[in-house]
């Protein structure tokens, strides 16, 4: 009986810690879960917000002509809004940017979002169709004619969950008087009550919003049989349960994915890898973007949508960026710092531009570097949104102050838009894939692409399409005036050892002083100045 009993404890002693260990990570998760889902929620109407006052600004408030062609332009140009329109002070929808026969709109339910009294979010439901859409509706100091911008309610609630898969809790966006505004996940009927689900719940500091996320206790144990079963064999004898737990420990200090990351940063398990930007009129190398793989000590290559969002949310991404800039500077700048018209581009995140320490770790790491700032060019993505844009522009501009090029990424299909080429004040735009794709085939990609690229023109900026795969695209892309291209037409993401042997067989040195004409030419020819 003592036997057992001697046994038995040490068993339910680690049940009982395995228990509270896998409590609290889930809590944790959750938690980060929450803080994403009302960062995302607030960014969508944060832009579509100031999109709309922007169009009030210009005195856009009927369907005049050039009203309407305002508001298909701004349409357009912001890639959550579905559609703009002119509502009247009844309530019913006069015109809008898709023009055509308009179908009933029934407005399910409105809310006041913001202190001002001028901003409204409503839930409305389009003709026969069943599914909610999300309307933000913008008032006239007379309230006569409200702008408005439909967006889909999914746009609200992350697709993906923090480790880059599947959504497993239930998240749930409501008003502040309990409207559902966006949801995603499904919840249990298991449970019975509410002690059955570990929740999350955070209210929006900007908006009159609330974020909820549930997750049943009964499936995040699900999660977790691998160490359940763990768990069973301890119950075999004291000197297994000793064993075992000094197994299991290691596992559950790494079983946190940020831990595991931080890990492997101490580690050098990141590495760059580089997709060739290629001039598309004499086939020249003009660079490369650095695409970050984690390349675990088996040999195992884990792509960057895997990580990369937990990075962001948990702010690694900053020593992530570090860590490879470094890399790069070491492996390649005795091969590019002779090439100085080959640019090498790094991302950065939203959380890059908010401070000035991107400034000093630029400086701090190209400083003594043979590779030169203006060979860096630095490519702002729009997987999260920039939350104060003038905070952001004085960063780039103390980036471009220290000789470096700033890029926007993935244009077209992020939280930024055109405003963002407005009013960063960039020296270089990347058409996304999306509209590459459909360039020769949907005319309103087309017209897209010709305007970005006359826009580029105008504001002096360079122009680089990307997820170029067919000549056929090249063509096209040629004729649209675009000069840089990069994808798998050209070239894969490769290892540093294949980048700089592609390097030397199209950029060779030249010979019998070659070197000192190289070192020569200026570094940034050809780049626009800078407005202070």
């Amino acid at each position: 009986m003592a036997g057992v009993l001697l046994l038995g404890l040490p068993a339910a002693v680690f049940n009982f810690w395995l228990n509270g260990m896998v409590e609290r990570q889930a809590q944790e998760e959750l938690d980060l879960a929450a803080r994403r889902t009302i960062a995302l929620t607030e960014s969508r109407i944060s832009r579509t917000i100031a999109i709309l006052d922007e169009l009030a600004s210009r005195g856009v408030s009927s369907c005049e002509p050039a009203h309407l062609d305002a508001l298909r332009q701004a349409t357009f140009a912001t890639a959550p809004v579905k559609e703009l329109s002119v509502i009247a002070s009844n309530g019913n929808t006069l015109c809008s940017s898709l023009g055509g026969m308009l179908e009933r709109r029934e407005v399910i339910a409105s809310e006041l979002m913001v202190k001002n009294g001028i901003v409204d979010l409503e839930v409305i439901r389009i003709g026969d169709n069943p599914g909610q859409i999300i309307r933000i509706k913008r008032w006239g100091g007379s309230k006569t004619n409200a702008l408005a911008a439909l967006i889909s309610a999914e746009l609200f609630v992350p697709q993906v969950s923090t480790h880059g898969g599947p959504v497993t809790a239930h998240a749930l966006i409501t008003t502040s008087g309990g409207t559902v505004v966006g949801q995603n996940g499904v919840l249990a009927q298991a449970a019975n009550n509410e002690n059955d689900y570990l929740t999350a719940s955070l209210h929006s500091d900007h908006y009159a919003l609330n974020a909820t996320l549930s997750l049943p206790r009964a499936s995040m144990v699900a999660n977790q049989n691998d160490l359940r079963i763990l768990g069973t064999i301890i119950t075999g004898g004291f000197a297994l349960i000793v064993f075992a737990f000094l197994l299991l420990l290691p596992k559950g200090e790494t079983a946190n994915p940020i831990v595991v990351i931080e890990k492997a940063l101490k580690a050098g398990e990141f590495v760059p890898y580089y997709q060739p930007v290629v001039d598309i009129a004499s086939g020249r190398l003009r660079g490369a973007e650095v695409l970050v793989r984690w390349r675990k000590p088996d040999g195992t290559i884990i792509l960057p949508a895997a990580f990369i969002p937990l990075a962001e949310s948990s702010g690694l991404i900053l020593e992530l960026t570090r860590a490879l800039m470094r890399r790069v500077c070491k492996e390649t700048a005795d091969v590019l710092a002779s090439r100085p018209q080959i640019k090498i581009g790094f991302n950065l995140s939203a959380r890059h531009l908010a401070d000035d320490e991107i400034v000093r770790d630029v400086s701090e790491i190209f400083k003594n570097s043979p590779l030169r700032l203006s060979q860096v060019v630095l490519e702002v993505t729009e997987r999260q949104p920039l939350e104060n844009l003038t905070e952001a522009r004085r960063v780039i501009a103390a980036l471009q102050g220290l000789g470096v090029w700033v890029a926007i990424d993935d244009v077209g299909t992020g939280h930024g838009g055109l405003s963002y080429i407005l009013k960063l004040g960039v020296d270089m735009i990347k058409i996304d894939k999306m509209f590459v794709d459909s360039i020769g085939v949907d005319r309103n990609s087309n017209a897209i692409v010709e305007t970005l690229v006359e826009l580029a023109k105008n504001m002096r900026m360079e122009v680089v399409a990307e997820g170029v795969e067919n000549f056929e695209q090249i063509a096209h892309l040629r004729n649209l005036g675009i000069q840089a291209a990069q994808g798998y037409v050209f070239a894969p993401p490769m290892p540093t050892s294949s980048f700089l042997q592609l390097v030397e067989a199209i950029d060779p040195l030249p010979k019998q002083g070659g070197e000192e004409q190289i070192a020569a030419m200026p570094a940034d020819t050809g780049r626009r100045a800078h407005s202070a």
